[in-house]
């Protein structure tokens, strides 16, 4: 299948920059995936496209302010963002610029607070760097760090807590599981009344989620592994809800690739943790995942790719265009899309 198949046209001033003021007044387009038939509301109506018996499957990560500006030992200034966590004090990184930065070389951040030790070059080019500091390194990286928003966000975030959910729980992401910046605290109160279980699956998401594939055939597309846990709560929650006729509703790319990267072909979701490096494109035959909450996503992206494989790339594609044509607000901090 062709990479240049999941193209589309997006102006750029559609790319939202900001988050709006009140989580839910984004705007929300409901895609029924079977017929194709698209509806227009906003996102504090989400319940009424949800069902007492439903599941919904939320991804509690919490972003870490992964993005530390600094100098090295020669003065020239760096720029480090923390990937994945390898061991206590060693994470793989992307460092810039990288020419400057060989194995040895030793960086510095907030006056030498925080220090750091280049190890050697890995995979991508990334750096497996290792840091020294006194006192508790999530403290630190708190003070020192930045939220790493995407690069097409162009303008300040003035609260670190809009590029997080109102759910996140475990450090360990390096970009916010973005559908999931939509609900509020209230607006889950009311699904919990209405009977809607929500279940909590955690997935650390990686900057390798939003790689560009630069291949000529999406199935030769490396994706890049990533930390998931199901707890025996979450999978016990899910698998209840299949048992009795239940929709599992991923709110999520994120929690539809931990979902069908641990289901069995009997689609029974085991509680577990581990690695995933999966790779939904159209073909895929979903094994859990009933419904997806989910941004509108970059042209030729993986993510864009998953959700074609889900509700049919012709119907997608057809709804980005109304989407565009509708002027809705696109990518993290845009709005949101039901497929159902």
């Amino acid at each position: 299948m062709k990479t240049i198949d999941f193209d589309y046209a997006l102006p750029p001033e559609l790319i939202a920059q900001d988050p709006l003021a009140a989580r839910s007044d984004s705007r929300l387009m409901v895609l029924d995936r079977r017929t194709g038939e698209l509806s227009h509301t906003h996102f504090f109506h989400i319940g009424d496209y949800l069902r007492e018996g439903d599941c919904l499957v939320l991804n509690n990560t919490k972003v870490i302010p992964a993005r530390l500006y600094g100098r090295r030992e020669t003065g020239g200034q760096v720029e480090l963002l923390l990937l994945k966590r390898q061991s206590e004090d060693i994470w793989e990184t992307l460092v810039r610029p990288g020419k400057k930065c060989r194995p040895g070389t030793k960086l510095f951040f907030g006056d030498g607070r925080l220090s750091a030790r280049i190890l050697e070059i890995v995979e991508d080019g990334n750096r497996r760097v290792q840091f020294f500091y006194e006192g508790i390194f999530e403290e630190v990286l708190n003070e020192l760090g930045e939220m790493p928003l995407p690069p097409y966000i162009t303008h300040p975030l003035q609260e670190k807590d809009r590029y997080q959910t109102v759910y996140a729980k475990y450090d360990g992401s390096a970009a916010a599981p973005t559908a999931g910046l939509h609900f509020t605290q209230e607006l889950l109160s009311a699904l919990r009344k209405k009977g809607v279980e929500i279940a909590e699956i955690t997935l650390h998401v990686g900057l390798g989620t939003f790689r560009p594939v630069k291949v000529a055939e999406i199935e030769q597309h490396p994706m890049h592994s990533e930390y998931f846990d199901i707890p025996e709560e979450a999978a016990a929650k899910i698998q209840a809800t299949k048992s009795a006729g239940g929709r599992i509703v991923a709110v999520g790319t994120t929690s539809t690739r931990t979902l069908e990267a641990s289901a069995r072909e009997d689609g029974i979701v085991h509680a577990g943790s581990g690695w995933t490096d999966i790779f939904i494109y159209p073909g895929f035959a979903f094994r859990v995942v009933d419904g997806l909450i989910t941004n509108f996503h970059l042209p030729q992206s993986t993510l864009l790719m998953l959700v074609s494989a889900f509700a049919g790339r012709e119907h997608v594609l057809a709804a980005y265009q109304e989407a565009v044509n509708e002027r809705y607000r696109f990518f993290s901090f845009g709005d949101a899309m039901l497929l159902i």
